[in-house]
């Protein structure tokens, strides 16, 4: 009975909005219409924005968005016989269709994500047995050092927890191979983390060939194991101590439990954050995805494996043949796979991995083409939508993810388009200015308002759209070839701890440059068009505000391929203990400041040290948290800052025994707190008008910034390559 009333009300509701959404309407009654649903909409967000208000306020954005569609659908495409204004036409239309398709699919993911869950506890007495893979392939060994002697610094019983580092970057395949400097490399990276992991107590193993790139270097991780549990950690995604007894209690609730996936945590900004200079203002691109949508599909049974800082259950793989490799993102693939076969996943919103992201704009493509093509090859592969063995949620979850990575034709088809008017007069979209104002403004405000809903906090608003515009030059050709060859991508290694020395535009940006160059002569065509055609002038005049949106997210993607200097830029957090340094037989006690991966700030307790000059070599003990042989860090200081309180050393970190790695660890890996802190300081909403306002700084600054970069840049080139510049 109670279903059969479930059923009559939404077949009532649904009857109820296709009537409201159909019934013709003038301009002034759609106009007061949108009007009061956005008025509605900011008072639900102001009064109550979680639970079912939260619920009626996207409903009555949803039903502005099909209002849109149907008006879209029966109002605006141009005639079947004016094949040049029809096919433009048609690809717009259903580039809008895909976004709103999009739109639907993250309503059911994200409306009401699942809550923090509650940590379950561990029995000891019977905690199951753990390996931990690092899987590496070009990696320097210091990097490798930091991540091995975090996961050895993990709060879990010795004798049932096991490390290994799986290294690709020195198989018998590469060792011996017919290049000689190539194969010398490979043999000398061999025998330094054989020494590696012999100094700090983990396995090193390595296989004969470089088969199925990752996913076959898990599964020979897998072969040469016996743990219960499988944690898998990227060589520069160090644990904090915490990871093991936040995630491994929750195989002890579900049998079928094959996954418990955590965030990715970055300590350094991406290419966006680094030169735009939003990294401590603004959250990260990642925590959209971790904050918000992993917690819609952990609701649905679908929150995925994604290649690392997870925990999975070896009889669960073993189903399955290990790790899947027909695709480059093996990841999502294991997970859909075991999902079909009636395997469970759990995923835990706490950052409990600290991590590092590509540094050049070039790497960050490189790691988005990566995951672009890998999901399309699992929409081919897998066909989530029709996918037998997944409910009906987990079929929409998936194929959002999968479908998510066709943006670059949506977005470039709407960098395009205003161009086919006010180049060729194409009309694309036949409707008046006043029309096209009214229902795409009134649509527009809906859609970010309902983003705000949907992301509040994790999303401000347009970054999205940056962020897609900014990668979609190289990803559309990326997912070309993956629809016309799914077969044929490869898997590429991520760049790990680049550095940037000097200020340049990305090898990557020329296309930027172009495309801003055009659509600044847009706006010439816009002026040309009003004066010329005054009989025209509302349409021109709104496709001309179409374009300059358009030119200012092109204007702020030249401040991201302008690139700053700036190291590997990490992340310092405040950690306090107590120490001692030793320069040049003098001794004094200190008290750390803050940490990183990188250096460390101490203050020291006396004026004994206050003529140090920068560069001195020295030595500090500290206290640790974790059992390990005393010993003393190597540090260089780099900075000597007096002040009211006594002296702040600013120290670089000079490793030269694995224990000194595992000190390092235990300072900038063992406190997980740190890194939630940091999240929360800059996930703050600035609403829809603040944040369109904050865009428009943004793009106007950047702007400015990329074309002094590259006019400058290219300025000096030319007196540095004239016969006697450098004279």
């Amino acid at each position: 009975m109670r279903t059969a009333s479930y059923v009559i009300f939404w077949a009532v509701t649904a009857m109820v909005v296709i009537a409201l959404v159909t019934m013709p309407i003038s301009l002034q009654a759609h106009l007061i219409a949108g009007t009061i649903v956005v008025g509605a909409m900011v008072v639900l967000k102001f009064l109550r924005p979680y639970g079912v208000w939260r619920l009626i306020a996207l409903g009555l954005g949803t039903a502005m968005v099909l209002r849109y569609v149907y008006w879209r659908t029966t109002s605006t495409l141009p005639p079947v016989n004016q094949l040049e204004d029809f096919i433009p036409g048609l690809i717009v239309y259903l580039a809008e269709l895909y976004n709103i398709g999009m739109l639907g699919l993250s309503l059911f993911v994200v409306a009401m994500p699942l809550p923090k869950r509650k940590t379950p506890p561990i029995d000891l007495a019977n905690a199951p047995t753990v390996d931990v893979f690092v899987p590496s392939y070009n990696e320097e060994p210091e990097l490798l050092a930091t991540t091995l002697s975090a996961a050895l610094a993990m709060d879990y019983p010795a004798d049932r927890l096991k490390i290994y580092l799986l290294d690709d970057g020195a198989t018998d395949e590469k060792c011996n191979a017919d290049d000689f400097a190539a194969a010398s490399a490979a043999r000398e990276r061999r025998l330094a983390l054989q020494k590696l992991c012999a100094g700090l107590g983990v396995t090193y193993l390595t296989r004969e060939r470089n088969l199925s790139a990752k996913a076959g270097n898990l599964n020979n991780g897998i072969a040469h194991s016996q743990g219960e549990l499988i944690v898998v950690f990227d060589a520069d995604h160090a644990p904090a101590r915490d990871f093991l007894t936040e995630t491994v209690g929750y195989f002890g609730q579900d049998p079928k439990l094959f996954l418990v996936q955590t965030p990715h945590f970055f300590i350094n900004p991406d290419p966006l954050e680094r030169n735009l200079q939003t990294f401590r203002s603004m959250p990260s691109e990642n925590e959209m995805f971790y904050g918000i949508i992993q917690r819609g599909l952990d609701k649905w049974d679908a929150s995925f494996f994604c290649g690392s800082a997870a925990v999975l259950r070896r009889t669960a793989l073993e189903t399955t043949n290990g790790f899947s490799g027909r695709s480059i993102t093996e990841d999502a693939e294991t997970a859909i796979t075991l999902h079909a076969t009636g395997w469970h996943s759990v995923y835990v919103d706490k950052p409990l991995i600290a991590g590092l992201q590509p540094a050049t704009f070039t790497s960050f493509i490189g790691q988005r083409s990566r995951w672009a093509q890998g999901m399309m090859q699992i929409l081919m592969f897998h066909r989530p939508m029709f996918k037998r063995g997944l409910s009906l949620p987990q079929r929409l979850c998936y194929s959002s993810s999968a479908l998510f990575w066709l943006f670059p034709f949506a977005r470039l088809t709407f960098l395009v388009a205003p161009l086919f008017y006010l180049f060729f007069g194409l009309e694309i979209f036949t409707a008046s200015g006043a029309e096209f104002i009214a229902y795409v403004l009134s649509y527009m405000v809906v859609n970010l308002m309902m983003q705000n809903y949907l992301y509040g906090r994790y999303r401000w608003p347009w970054i999205s759209e940056l962020y897609e515009f900014i990668q979609s030059v190289y990803l559309l050709p990326a997912v070309v070839s993956v629809l016309l060859n799914p077969s044929k991508p490869t898997f590429k290694v991520t760049a790990k701890n680049e550095s940037l020395e000097t200020r340049r535009v990305s090898e990557l940006g020329r296309p930027f440059f172009i495309i801003f160059a055009v659509l600044a002569l847009g706006l010439v065509a816009t002026y040309w068009r009003i004066i010329t055609e005054p009989y025209n002038a509302d349409i021109t005049f709104v496709v001309g505000l179409w374009n300059i949106l358009n030119l200012l997210m092109a204007g702020c993607a030249l401040g991201v391929v302008s690139e700053r200097p700036e190291g590997r830029g990490a992340r310092r957090f405040a950690v306090k203990r107590r120490g001692e340094i030793a320069i040049d037989g003098h001794k004094a006690r200190v008290v750390t400041e803050n940490v990183s991966v990188d250096g460390i700030a101490v203050r020291v307790m006396s004026r004994e040290l206050d003529k140090l000059p920068v560069g001195t070599n020295g030595a500090i003990t500290f206290e640790t948290t974790i059992d390990m042989p005393p010993a003393a860090l190597p540090v260089r200081v780099r900075r000597v800052l007096p002040d009211d309180k006594g002296l702040l050393l600013g120290c670089s970190y000079e490793p030269t025994e694995p224990v000194h790695s595992r000190i390092i660890a235990d300072l900038a890996f063992s406190d997980a707190e740190n890194w939630s802190r940091f999240q929360k300081a800059r996930r703050h909403n600035p609403g829809v008008i603040l944040g369109t306002l904050r865009f428009l700084r943004l793009a106007i600054f950047q702007t400015s910034r990329g074309l002094s970069y590259f006019f400058g840049l290219y300025r000096l080139s030319r007196s540095t390559s004239r016969p006697g510049a450098a004279e």
